[in-house]
C-alpha cells in the first residue's frame, strides 16, 4: 500500500477542512467558480472529475468481460446487489429518515432535492476507489477488473431510467435532459476516451500503457484531493453552520454501505466464492461512484442545492466507512474460511 492509501483518510479530511475553511474566507471568489457553467454543468468541477476518473477508467478492459463464467456466482452477485438491491435499499433509507424520522430537523423545502441526492449517490457503484479497496484486501485482480468492466457496461443504459424510476417512486420531479446530459458528460464521454487512449497505447506495447497508468496515477490522485477541496469550498458555510444536517444525512448513507456490504460478503460466503472474491465484490456495491453522483447533481439541481449537499456528505462518509469495511473483511478471513 502506498503512503497516500495508508493517510488516505487524513488526505480527505485535511482537504475537506481546507475547502470549507477557503470557502467561507473566499465566498465571493468560490461564488464566480460556481458561476461557470455551461448548460447548468459546472466547469470546474466537471474538468476535475474527467481528470480523476479518465485514468481509472483506462484500465478498464471490456475484452474482460469473457471471464465472467469463471466465478459466476460472485459476479451474480455483485450485479444483483449493485442494481436490483443497493439504489432500492436507498431510495427506502431516504425515504425514511428525511421525510418521516427526520423531517421535523430538516427543512421542508430542500427535502426533495436530500432525497434526489441520496438516491444519485447509491444509484451507480463505485468504479475508481474499488481498485484500491480491492487491493487493501488482497482482492483477485482480474476480478476486480471484470466486474468494474461489466458493472460499467450495465452504467451507460441503466442509470439514468434507474434514477428516474427511483425519483418517481420518491414522488421527485425527474430532469430527463439533464439527466441523461449528465450520463453523456461523466460516463460515455470519459470511458470513450479512455477506451480510445487505451488502444492508442496497447497499439504501441503493453509497457507502453503501464507507463502512461503510472504517470496518471498521480494525475487522478490530485484531482481527487482538488475536487474535494472545490466541493467543500461551495458547501463549506452551509457544512460548518448546519453540522446536524451533515450529521442526518449521513446516517442513511452510512446504513446503506453496511448493510450493502454485508449482504454481499454473506451472499458470497453462502455461494462458496473464494474470499479473494468476496472482498471486492462486497465492497464495490458499499462504495458508491460519488463522481457521478456530485457531478449530476450540480447539473440537475445546482451547486447549492441540497442534493448537492447530500452527494458531498456522501463524500464526507465514505472513505472511513470503507476503511472500516475493509479491515473487518481483512479480520473476518478465518470465519470466512470456515464452511457455511
Amino acid at each position: 500500500m502506498s503512503g497516500f492509501e495508508r493517510w488516505l483518510s487524513l488526505w480527505v479530511a485535511l482537504c475537506m477542512l481546507a475547502g470549507a475553511l477557503i470557502g467561507r474566507a473566499l465566498p465571493e471568489g468560490f461564488a464566480w467558480l460556481g458561476g461557470l457553467e455551461i448548460a447548468r454543468v459546472n466547469i470546474p468541477v466537471g474538468l476535475l472529475i474527467w481528470l480523476m476518473i479518465i485514468p481509472m477508467l483506462m484500465k478498464v478492459d471490456f475484452a474482460t468481460l469473457f471471464r465472467v463464467g469463471a466465478h459466476w456466482r460472485g459476479f451474480s452477485i455483485t450485479v444483483l446487489v449493485n442494481w436490483a438491491i443497493k439504489p432500492f435499499l436507498m431510495a427506502g433509507l431516504a425515504w425514511l429518515f428525511v421525510r418521516v424520522l427526520f423531517a421535523g430537523w430538516l427543512p421542508t423545502a430542500q427535502q426533495d432535492s436530500y432525497v434526489a441526492g441520496l438516491i444519485l449517490l447509491a444509484a451507480a457503484p463505485c468504479t475508481a476507489m474499488v481498485f484500491v479497496w480491492s487491493r487493501l484486501v488482497g482482492g483477485d485482480a482480474n476480478f476486480t477488473l471484470t466486474q468494474v468492466a461489466l458493472n460499467d457496461a450495465i452504467m451507460i443504459v441503466a442509470f439514468a431510467p434507474l434514477v428516474a424510476l427511483l425519483l418517481g417512486v420518491t414522488s421527485v420531479p425527474v430532469p430527463w435532459q439533464t439527466l441523461l446530459l449528465s450520463v453523456l458528460l461523466y460516463i460515455v464521454v470519459p470511458l470513450v476516451i479512455a477506451q480510445l487512449w487505451r488502444a492508442q497505447r496497447l497499439s504501441v506495447s503493453r509497457a507502453a500503457l503501464d507507463a502512461t497508468l503510472d504517470r496518471l496515477s498521480p494525475v487522478s490522485t490530485m484531482a481527487l484531493l482538488a475536487t474535494l477541496v472545490l466541493l467543500f469550498a461551495f458547501q463549506g458555510e452551509r457544512i460548518l453552520s448546519q453540522p446536524l444536517i451533515i450529521a442526518m444525512l449521513a446516517v442513511p448513507i452510512l446504513l446503506q454501505g453496511t448493510l450493502t456490504f454485508a449482504a454481499g460478503y454473506v451472499a458470497n460466503r453462502l455461494a462458496g466464492e473464494r474470499f479473494d472474491v468476496a472482498g471486492p465484490s462486497c465492497l464495490i456495491g458499499a462504495s458508491n461512484f460519488f463522481e457521478l453522483a456530485v457531478a449530476t447533481a450540480i447539473a440537475i439541481y445546482g451547486l447549492d442545492s441540497g442534493a448537492a449537499l447530500a452527494t458531498v456528505v456522501g463524500v464526507l462518509v465514505e472513505v472511513p466507512l470503507m476503511l472500516t469495511l475493509v479491515a473487518v473483511v481483512n479480520r473476518s478471513r478465518g470465519w470466512y474460511a470456515r464452511s457455511p
